[in-house]
């Protein structure tokens, strides 16, 4: 009776061991895990502790070069990288730099959201690519759609060129322009009579349907976000959901870019001929 009394002691210490020792697994992977995207900010800046605490700017651990290079090293996606040791170690050693450190800001303008959405148009739902960036507004800050992508739009502004384009006769003014009728029909080409660099606002086409009921927003199903912040580089964050230390807001992508690719790896995101 003693002796069962003992192991049934020993099994329940055991147990309470095991799952006090799961707990405290489960504590450091929610502590190694950057949940939020201000947290992406703070740890990649050094401006908080290794439990979420943020520093005091008097503190001299903040903004620590030694603490910078402890957290980038579990700020990028160790699972998938795309990208070599020798690029990792360029990119950190530049933004911990003791001269001239880099610091990401949450109000800066070389950063964006692309918001993967689905909306309803014309019955269907259709997905639709949002384009939002932080602005100034009154005396703090806010974010703004700057552009779209929508499939349905892409070609519907499709100008004729050439030979096959309709035009206004050069002696229009001789018929008080009368002949605009012919242009000014439905389901016809009005974008054919103007100017020649004409490019249209997919953006208040896109306002003008949303006003007008054509378009009903039903979902997000993706969100990542693109920062040019450090000159010279680009680097894209997404939100890594699996268990494991290794989760939440990582750096998922890292380029050395000059002025060039830039440019062509801006159109490229915001889906650009």
């Amino acid at each position: 009776m003693l002796l069962s009394g003992l192991l049934v002691l020993v099994i329940q210490g055991n147990l309470q061991a095991q799952i006090v020792s799961e707990d405290d697994e489960i504590e450091r992977q929610l502590l190694a895990s950057t949940k939020q995207l201000n947290q992406f900010f703070s740890r990649f800046n050094g401006e908080e502790d290794t439990k979420g605490r943020e520093f005091e700017p008097e503190d001299r651990q903040y903004r620590n070069s030694r603490l910078r290079k402890r957290f980038l090293s579990i700020l990028f996606d160790e699972e998938n990288a795309g990208f070599s040791e020798s690029l990792f170690e360029e990119f950190v050693n530049k933004v911990t730099s003791d001269d001239q450190p880099i610091f990401l800001d949450l109000q800066a303008k070389e950063w964006f959201a692309v918001v993967n959405t689905t909306f309803r148009y014309k019955g269907r739902s259709m997905p639709l690519t949002l384009y939002m960036q932080i602005q100034e507004e009154g005396l703090g800050y806010e974010w703004v759609i700057a552009d779209i992508s929508f499939e349905p739009y892409k070609t519907l502004f499709d100008k004729q060129r050439g030979q096959t384009k309709e035009f206004l006769h050069p002696m229009s003014h001789e018929l008080d322009f009368m002949n605009l009728r012919k242009a000014m029909v439905k389901d016809g080409s009005p974008e054919s009579y103007t100017l020649a660099d004409f490019e249209p606002d997919l953006l208040t086409v896109f306002l003008y349907d949303v006003k007008m009921g054509n378009l009903t927003f039903e979902t997000v199903n993706r969100l990542n976000y693109h920062f040019f912040s450090v000159d010279g580089w680009y680097f894209s964050l997404n939100n890594f959901n699996r268990p494991g230390y290794n989760t939440g807001w990582l750096i998922s992508d890292l380029v050395k870019i000059n002025a060039q690719q830039k440019e062509d790896l801006l159109k490229l995101l915001y889906d650009k001929k």
